[in-house]
């Protein structure tokens, strides 16, 4: 069976990232290394959760990244989606946090979904399953 160990999203800065994904969305961090010359290597993942899957907070500079992560921004895709149990709390307390959402809770096909900008420029879904 293949299944996914890592994944990454572009971000402006790794540790300001870093701090947003543990501290405000509650991640834990999995590894976190200096590689050098101030460059992080740092992964996240869901806390005390999917052990084996982990989230590559990735350098977002570059030809290849900035061009694209500016145009999914510009027309409003998110670059990720996070599953979560219960939307709506979730969307209250990330809004109590400060959290700008671009689009709050509405029905999405099978899902209800909000989207919110991550602050280091990505725009970032949530969804809960409709029962």
């Amino acid at each position: 069976m293949i299944k996914v160990a890592m994944t990454g999203v572009y971000v402006d800065d790794v540790a300001r990232a870093h701090a947003f994904y543990t501290e405000v969305l509650g991640f834990e961090t999995r590894i976190h290394m200096d590689l050098g010359d101030g460059t992080l290597f740092v992964t996240v993942g869901a806390q005390g959760a999917q052990p084996d899957l982990q989230l590559l907070l990735e350098p977002g500079q570059g030809p290849i990244a900035d061009p694209y992560r500016r145009a999914l921004y510009e027309v409003g895709i998110p670059c990720i989606v996070f599953s979560v149990d219960d939307l709506r709390a979730e969307y209250e307390r990330l809004s109590g946090l400060g959290v700008r959402f671009t689009h709050e809770p509405r029905e999405q096909g099978p899902v209800l979904a909000a989207v919110f900008d991550d602050t280091v420029g990505n725009l970032v879904q949530l969804v809960q399953p409709k029962e």
